[in-house]
């Protein structure tokens, strides 16, 4: 029995998959300590893990894509609002989260923390000398962050060019980004590291993780960039939670029998206010189609989503083991835990870019082959449409999708964490 520290920032698509590692680290006996914001304590509380609350100056609610917590941040776009959420999201609660894990490791020393990239607390924590604190292992419940000459920096949300040119635009495009974007948030965590160890980080922030002790990234290799210099500490587990979405069966259910090709649209449980992001150009853009629309609000009272054509349907929730098998075509806004999901089933994707890591997903749904990217927010209808056809048409986006999932049939999943957890505890007993 092992005595954990798991430890995410407060927002929703992170500290999901990681209450999905509490319950199975609590169902095998461990000690699991949870520490993230307020909000979240009930959800943690009963997978049997405790709750930690984040202090107040890292707590904050991403319920309205953070709006309410930063309304400086609505007028930002583009570089700027990547510059701003590193600073105010990432490296400016990092202090607090800091603080939280190493005081619950003196009240009880803690064999492992895992933790989500974006927990720059994680980086802080790794300035301790390596007998004070305990190994840390982060959890890629985002796309894969670390620095690589083989990649355009975290961000920006650029396929991977190959060759000398590859490396020279990444090379390039760094030294701008560290000048500009990433120049406020490197300037803050070295203050920050200064103060806690009398030196600063010593690297890029973002690039924090590749200092752990480990990376488990909750994806299969085939939706990840390649790295040639990949750290030895990266493994894929595949998609931990992609499974066990429960909802009932909607009224319209039998309507799901193959007679139609069904696509299914959501806009997650967060990023679900503004349905023009996805939504509602889905249901004009296909409503002429031999299709099946199928939409989940996510939670949202149905009559919040505007007239449904004569070809679509609505449910607040859906069973995903039930409905993605029905599935042809997955329409999203870009969310990393729904994409892994619909792969789980093989199921292609066309996607939005939006805010956060939302490009970055999207740019590895073009890249992989398993369905088309909108290289925007808002697609007009006419463009969704277009995306949902050439899908159905062209079935190379179904076979690698198809490939994509077997990969993950074949993941350790959950195993492979609890394998890495379990060596890193022995080697520090």
């Amino acid at each position: 029995m092992s005595s954990i520290i798991i430890a995410t920032v407060p927002i929703h698509g992170h500290v999901t998959p990681l209450l999905a590692v509490a319950r199975h680290l609590v169902a095998r006996g461990d000690r699991v300590r949870f520490v993230t914001g307020a909000r979240f304590a009930g959800a943690v509380e009963d997978t049997g893990a405790r709750h930690v609350r984040l202090p107040a100056d890292a707590d904050f609610d991403d319920t309205a894509d953070l709006g309410d917590s930063f309304p400086e941040r609505a007028a930002l776009k583009g570089s700027k609002a990547i510059a701003f959420d590193i600073v105010n999201v990432f490296v400016q609660p990092g202090r607090g989260q800091h603080d939280t894990i190493m005081a619950e490791h003196a009240e009880e020393p803690a064999d492992v923390v895992l933790t989500d990239p974006a927990l720059t607390g994680g980086a802080l924590v790794l300035g301790h000398d390596r007998a004070a604190r305990p190994p840390v292992v982060v959890c890629g419940v985002i796309p894969l962050m670390i620095a690589s000459r083989d990649t355009a920096p975290y961000g920006m949300g650029l396929r991977p060019l190959p060759g000398p040119v590859g490396r020279l635009r990444n090379a390039a495009l760094r030294a701008v980004a560290e000048r500009t974007v990433f120049a406020e948030a490197a300037r803050l965590a070295d203050e920050v590291h200064h103060e806690l160890h009398g030196r600063p980080v010593g690297y890029p922030v973002l690039d924090w993780p590749r200092h752990a002790e480990r990376i488990v990234q909750f994806t299969v290799p085939e939706f990840e960039y390649p790295r040639s210099d990949a750290p030895a500490t990266l493994s894929f587990a595949g998609p931990i939670s992609a499974t066990g979405s429960q909802a009932p069966l909607p009224p319209w259910w039998d309507e799901l029998d193959g007679s139609r090709p069904v696509v299914h649209v959501t806009q997650g449980t967060i990023a679900n206010r503004d349905y023009g992001q996805v939504i509602a150009p889905a249901l004009e853009g296909l409503a002429g189609d031999d299709v099946l629309v199928v939409v989940s609000t996510g939670g949202r009272p149905l009559d919040t989503l505007p007239p449904l054509p004569a070809n679509a349907r609505a449910a607040r929730y859906l069973p995903y083991d039930e409905l993605l098998p029905r599935t042809a075509v997955y329409v999203t806004n870009g969310g990393y835990g729904g994409v892994q999901y619909a792969l789980r089933y093989g199921v292609p994707i066309v996607t939005t870019s939006g805010h956060e890591d939302k490009p970055e997903v999207a740019a590895r749904v073009a890249w992989s082959g398993v369905g088309r990217r909108l290289a925007t927010e808002a697609p007009t209808p006419e463009a969704v449409g277009k995306a949902v056809r050439e899908v159905l048409r062209d079935p190379r986006y179904r076979q690698a999708a198809g490939r994509v999932a077997t990969s993950m049939s074949r993941a350790a999943g959950m195993q492979a964490l609890a394998d890495v957890v379990d060596d890193l505890a022995t080697r520090r007993a």
